[in-house]
């Protein structure tokens, strides 16, 4: 279980803070998880399971 910071999201995903944010409001992406506080991290793990499931729907 890796954590990934908003940065770490943002590298994966290449979509902005403001997507990642309006995506998971909808819930259209993996919700954050707070850490310490302010500190909010996603896990590794949910971020990839949601580009695969992301890849599979733009090669149907």
């Amino acid at each position: 279980m890796t954590p990934l910071t908003l940065q770490g999201v943002i590298a994966a995903t290449t979509l902005s803070r403001s997507t990642i944010y309006q995506l998971c409001k909808e819930g259209r992406f993996p919700k954050p998880r707070r850490l310490l506080g302010s500190r909010t991290i996603w896990l590794e793990s949910e971020v990839q399971d949601w580009l695969r499931e992301k890849l599979g729907e733009t090669s149907k």
